[in-house]
C-alpha cells in the first residue's frame, strides 16, 4: 500500500509521532486480524498539513466479487506543518480506512485521516493518503485532576477474503471483532474505541492545564502523572517537620510543641500496606531542669531493615546512621531503600513509596506523595489529607482537644526508657509559651525581615518565629533558636527559594566546614561527581551544607574527596591522575582510566644482606626502612633480659659497675672502690671521722690502700704526758687510752754505779772489767738479771817467757804460751746455752770446735826478690747440722738449727796483701774468740 498526500510538509518534530501512530494502526489491525499476507505492503507519507479546515481524501482499489468489502476509518492527530518520511510496514489485512470529521475550534489542532483500499489480489500495492482533520476536546477539573470529552467519528471498514492466485479455493480466516465500546490504548497516549459496525474512533488524549489548588499546610502543591501517564494534575504532599525542643508542623500545617523524653510514633499507616512500615522519635530532655526535650534519634522502618540517625553530640549537626543496629558508610542502598548526604542533612530514601526523611540533628522532615498515603497516616505528623480539623487525632480515632495532648498517646515501648509507659492521659496539656516574659532573641526576629523575606509568599514564617521565641527565652544558652531559622531555611528551598541567612547571625549560627570544603547555602540536593552524570539544571530545589570549592568536584558519593581532574582516589584518599604511578599500603599502584581505576601489584623490596644476631642478648627484630617503608630492614636488638650473667654482690667499700663492651649487648660486671673507708661494716666517706676507738681521733682520709682498694683510716693517739724509766715502755692496756709502764728489760747497775740496761737473754761484760759478766733472763715475766765473776787461777807473769803472755779464751785471766810448743789442730768440745734472737736452749749444749796451731810463716825469696807468706788455719773438715729446741721470752719455744764439727785439719788459706785488711779481720777474730772465751768462762764459773 502506498500512502501519498499533497499537503504542505510538517517539521520533524511531528514525523516520529505520525510515524509511530501509523505503525501502531497497523501493528493494531494485525493483532485484531490475523489474515494471511503473501508479501509485504508498503506504506508511504509524503506530507500533512494543517489548513484550519477538514479535507477528506478516499483511495479505494478493486474488490473481489467473492467477499463483501469492508472499510474502517481510524482517526489520528497531527499539528504543525511537518515533513515526513517514508515508511514501510507489513499488513496482515487490506483495509480501507474512510474518516468523518466533526469540526471544532481550529486553535486546538487537528487530525489526519487515512484511507486504505483493499486490492483484489494481495500483492498489488493499495496507496494511502493522509488528510488533515479537527478534533474537539474539552476538560473539567475537579480536586485537581483532570477529564478529557470528545467527539465521535464514524467510519466503515471493508473485509476482504484473500485468496492466493496460487492455491485451490483456499478461504483465509475471518477477523476477530471487538464489542462496541470497548477500547484500547495505541501509543504516543492515543486511546482506540470500537463504536460499532466496526467503526473504531481513534482517540488521542490532549491535556490542559488543572487549576491549581491551595495546600492546608501553606506549601505548593506538586504536579503528579495521572496514572494513564498522559496528563497530569495537583496533590498537597504529606510534609511533616520537627524542629528545636521539639516544634512540630504536621502534614497539614498545625504547629505545636511538645516536651515528651519518650519515644513516639511520628508516621504509621491506618491501613497496613506496607511491611513494617513507620517513622519513629526518640527525644530527650536538653536542659537541667528536665523541662524541654530535643531529638535524639530519628527511627525508618522499612520491611526487614531499622534505620537509626542519632545525634553525636546534643545540639549539633553531627549524625551517625545505622541500619539493623550496625554503622553503614554512606551513600548506603540495600533492599529498595537509600540513605545518602544532602548538604547537613542525611536522608533516607524509599523511590518505591516516592518518600524520603531527612534528619540532620536539630531538625527532621519527612516527604510522602499523597497519591500513596492520602488519608492513611497517623501518628504525631497527622493525617494527611489537606484538613486540619483532624490532626491532633489519638490512636483510637478520637480527636484530642489540642495536638500537644494528642502526642503524648503516640508513645511506644523503649527497653532504654523504662519510665516510659505508652497510653498515658497527661492531667494537663503542656504549655508552649515561656512562664515568665522575656526579651526575645535578636536572630529571631531576622524571620520577620528583609534576610527572610522573599521567602515570605511562599511560607508563612509567624509559626517559626513563635518557636524561634520559644526556644531563646526557655533555654537561652543553648542556641536553639537556629534550628528555627535553620527548618525554615530548609523548608523555603523545598519551596525553591534559597535563603543565605546564617552570615546574617553575628557567627551565633554559623556553621564550620572542613579545610577542603566551603559553605553554601544554596548548593545541588545531590553533588556533581566523577562517577554520576551531570545534576538537572533545570532542578530549583537547594540545600545548604559543604561542598567542594569551584573548580573542583567531589570525587565519588562515597569517597568524600575534591578533585580537580576526575582520575582515582584509593584508600589513602589522594587524588591521582591518570596514567600516576605511586605506592600505597606497599603495592606499587598506577592509575588507569577505566573501571578499575587503580591497579596494583605487590611492592618489590630489594635485597639485603643476611644478618646474624649470634652474641648473646640479641634478637632480629625488622625496623622501618627510611628509604622504603614498605621494605622493613633486619637488625639486632640487645635486651639485656635475654643475658645470662648477673650482677654480683660486692663487698663493703666496693660497688657494682657494668658496661657493655663495643659490639656486644650484655652487660659486664665488676666491683670497683667507692672511694670509702671502711669499719667495723660500715663506710665512711673521705674527710669523716671514725670512730675506732675512745683512745685515737680517726678520719677517713683520700689516700688509697693499694692492696685493698679502700681508702685509708689515719688515726692519732690522744696525746699522754706518760714518762717509762730506762728498762720500761709504754705499753696499751685494755680500757686506758695511755697505757702504763711495763718492764721489757733488765736494769743493772755496775760496781761503779753505771747502769747496765740488758734485754733477756743477753749477756754484756763489765765496761771496766771484763771478769764481771752481766746476764738477764724473764722467767715468768719476772726480769732476773745475774752477775757472773770470773776467778782467773794464779799467774806468774814471770814464769812466762817475754811475749807468751795471753789471755785465756774468758777474756779475764791471763796465762802464758810456751813458744816451744804447738797446739795442735784437733776438735774441742764444750757446754753452753745457745742463745739466738733473744731465745735460749733450756740446757747446755755439745758444742765443737776446732782449735790448734797450724804453720804460717813469712820469709824472704831471694829469688823473687820479695816476701813468700804461708797461711794454714785450723778448720773443719767435717761437720753435720744439729737442732735444738730455744726458749723465747714470750713463753713459746721454737726450733733452732746449728753446726756441729765433727773433724779438723790445718787447711791452706790465702794470705791477705794489704795489711789493713788483715788487721781489721785479725781484730773481729780477736773480739770473737774473746767473746767466746767469755762466754766459756761463765758457764765454767756457772759449774
Amino acid at each position: 500500500t502506498t500512502l501519498t498526500s499533497s499537503a504542505t510538509p510538517l517539521p520533524t518534530t511531528r514525523t516520529t509521532e505520525i510515524e509511530s501512530t501509523v505503525s501502531a494502526i497497523g501493528t493494531t489491525i494485525q493483532q485484531s486480524t490475523p489474515w494471511v499476507s503473501t508479501s509485504p505492503v508498503p506504506v508511504t507519507t509524503s506530507g500533512v498539513t494543517e489548513t484550519g479546515s477538514t479535507t477528506k481524501t478516499t483511495t479505494s482499489g478493486p474488490t473481489p466479487s467473492e467477499t463483501p468489502p469492508h472499510s474502517t476509518t481510524i482517526v489520528t492527530k497531527t499539528g504543525s506543518p511537518m515533513t515526513t518520511t517514508a515508511i514501510h510496514t507489513t499488513l496482515t489485512r487490506s483495509t480501507a480506512i474512510t474518516s468523518t470529521t466533526t469540526s471544532g475550534p481550529s486553535s486546538l489542532g487537528s487530525t489526519a485521516s487515512t484511507a486504505v483500499s483493499s486490492p483484489s489480489v494481495p500483492t498489488s500495492p493499495v496507496s494511502f493518503t493522509t488528510s488533515g482533520t479537527t478534533l474537539t476536546e474539552s476538560f473539567t477539573t475537579t480536586s485537581g485532576t483532570t477529564s478529557s470529552n470528545f467527539t465521535t467519528i464514524t467510519a466503515t471498514t471493508t473485509t476482504t477474503e484473500i485468496v492466493s492466485s496460487g492455491s485451490a479455493s483456499t478461504s483465509g480466516p475471518t477477523a476477530t471483532s471487538s464489542a462496541p465500546g470497548e477500547s484500547w490504548w495505541l501509543c504516543n497516549c492515543t486511546k482506540a474505541v470500537c463504536i460499532e459496525d466496526n467503526i473504531v474512533q481513534v482517540v488521542p488524549i490532549i491535556c490542559n492545564p488543572p487549576p491549581k489548588p491551595t495546600c492546608a499546610n501553606g506549601l505548593s502543591p506538586v504536579q503528579v502523572i495521572d496514572e494513564d501517564g498522559c496528563c497530569w494534575h495537583w496533590e498537597c504532599d504529606c510534609y511533616c517537620t520537627g524542629w528545636g525542643d521539639p516544634h512540630y508542623m504536621t502534614f497539614d500545617g498545625v504547629y505545636y510543641s511538645y516536651q515528651g523524653n519518650c519515644t513516639y510514633v511520628l508516621v504509621e499507616e491506618i491501613h497496613k500496606k506496607v511491611d513494617n512500615f513507620g517513622v519513629y522519635i526518640d527525644n530527650y530532655h536538653c536542659d537541667t531542669r528536665d523541662v524541654v526535650s530535643c531529638p535524639r534519634t530519628l527511627i525508618v522502618r522499612h520491611e526487614t531493615q531499622e534505620v537509626r540517625m542519632a545525634t553525636v553530640k546534643p545540639n549539633t549537626l553531627q549524625v551517625e546512621v545505622t541500619v539493623n543496629k550496625q554503622a553503614v558508610a554512606l551513600p548506603y542502598k540495600k533492599f529498595g531503600l537509600s540513605i545518602y548526604e544532602s548538604g547537613i542533612n542525611r536522608v533516607v530514601e524509599i523511590p518505591e513509596l516516592k518518600m524520603n526523611v531527612t534528619y540532620n540533628g536539630l531538625s527532621f522532615s519527612i516527604r510522602m506523595p499523597y497519591s500513596l498515603f492520602g488519608n492513611n497516616t497517623h501518628g504525631q505528623c497527622g493525617i494527611c489529607n489537606n484538613n486540619t480539623a483532624d490532626d491532633c487525632m489519638l490512636p483510637n480515632g478520637n480527636i484530642a482537644e489540642n495536638c500537644e495532648t494528642m502526642a503524648d498517646h503516640w508513645q511506644v515501648v523503649d527497653p532504654s526508657k523504662p519510665q516510659c509507659s505508652p497510653g498515658l492521659i497527661p492531667s494537663k496539656a503542656p504549655s508552649i509559651t515561656p512562664t515568665q516574659p522575656c526579651k526575645e532573641s535578636s536572630i529571631c526576629e531576622l524571620l520577620l525581615g528583609s534576610v527572610f523575606e522573599p521567602c515570605h509568599g511562599f511560607v508563612q514564617p509567624e509559626r517559626y518565629y513563635a518557636a524561634c521565641v520559644f526556644d531563646s527565652c526557655v533555654l537561652p544558652n543553648l542556641d536553639l533558636e537556629c534550628s528555627s531559622l535553620q527548618i525554615y531555611a530548609a523548608t523555603c528551598a523545598d519551596q525553591s527559594v534559597c535563603i543565605d541567612w546564617r552570615s546574617h547571625t553575628n557567627g551565633v549560627c554559623s556553621y564550620k566546614c572542613p579545610s577542603d570544603k566551603e559553605y553554601r547555602a544554596c548548593g545541588p540536593i545531590k553533588e556533581i561527581t566523577c562517577k554520576s552524570s551531570q545534576q538537572d539544571e533545570t532542578s530549583t530545589k537547594q540545600v545548604e551544607g559543604c561542598f567542594c570549592p569551584n573548580g573542583t568536584m567531589l570525587y565519588d558519593s562515597g569517597v568524600d574527596v575534591c578533585v580537580k581532574t576526575c582520575g582515582c582516589v584509593g584508600v589513602d584518599k589522594i587524588p591521582r591522575e591518570f596514567g600516576e604511578k605511586f605506592t600505597v599500603d606497599c603495592k606499587d599502584c598506577i592509575c588507569l582510566e577505566g573501571e578499575n581505576g587503580i591497579v596494583c601489584e605487590p611492592h618489590e623490596c630489594a635485597k639485603q644482606s643476611n644478618t646474624s644476631c649470634d652474641g648473646e642478648g640479641f634478637y632480629e627484630v625488622n625496623e622501618v626502612n627510611s628509604e622504603d617503608s614498605c621494605c622493613p630492614i633486619v637488625t639486632c636488638k640487645c635486651n639485656t633480659s635475654l643475658c645470662t650473667a648477673k650482677a654480683p654482690k660486692c663487698t663493703l667499700g666496693f660497688e657494682v659497675h657494668s658496661h657493655i663492651p663495643s659490639g656486644q649487648c650484655c652487660p659486664v660486671y665488676q666491683c670497683v672502690p667507692k672511694r670509702v673507708c671502711v669499719h667495723q661494716n660500715a663506710e665512711f666517706l673521705p674527710n669523716s671521722s671514725v670512730f675506732v676507738d675512745k683512745c685515737q681521733n680517726c678520719f677517713c682520709t683520700n689516700e688509697v690502700n693499694v692492696s685493698s682498694q679502700l681508702n685509708i683510716i689515719s688515726c692519732e693517739h690522744i696525746p699522754c704526758n706518760v714518762y717509762c724509766k730506762p728498762g720500761y715502755e709504754l705499753q696499751p692496756v685494755k680500757g686506758e687510752c695511755c697505757g702504763r709502764c711495763v718492764q721489757t728489760k733488765c736494769v743493772i747497775r755496775t760496781a761503779k754505779n753505771s747502769v747496765l740496761i740488758l734485754s733477756p737473754g743477753e749477756f754484756k761484760n763489765d765496761p771496766y772489767n771484763n771478769c764481771t759478766i752481766y746476764s738477764c733472763v724473764n722467767i715468768h715475766n719476772q726480769f732476773i738479771s745475774s752477775t757472773s765473776e770470773i776467778t782467773c787461777p794464779a799467774f806468774n807473769e814471770e814464769s812466762c817467757k817475754p811475749g807468751t803472755i795471753t789471755f785465756l779464751p774468758n777474756g779475764c785471766c791471763k796465762t802464758c804460751a810456751p813458744l816451744d810448743s804447738q797446739t795442735p789442730c784437733i776438735v774441742r768440745q764444750r757446754k753452753d746455752f745457745i742463745t739466738y734472737k733473744g731465745c735460749r736452749s733450756v740446757d747446755r749444749v755439745v758444742m765443737t770446735e776446732c782449735e790448734g796451731t797450724c804453720g804460717t810463716f813469712s820469709l824472704y825469696s831471694a829469688e823473687a826478690n820479695s816476701m813468700e807468706h804461708s797461711c794454714a788455719c785450723c778448720r773443719e773438715s767435717r761437720s753435720t747440722v744439729k737442732e735444738v729446741e730455744l726458749k723465747c721470752p714470750t713463753g713459746h719455744s721454737i726450733l733452732h738449727r746449728y753446726i756441729s764439727v765433727e773433724s779438723c785439719s790445718c787447711q791452706d788459706t790465702e794470705c791477705s796483701s794489704s795489711q789493713s785488711s788483715e788487721l781489721q779481720i785479725t781484730e773481729e777474730n780477736d773480739q770473737a774468740s774473746t767473746l767466746n772465751r767469755i762466754k766459756r768462762a761463765i758457764s765454767l764459773t756457772s759449774k
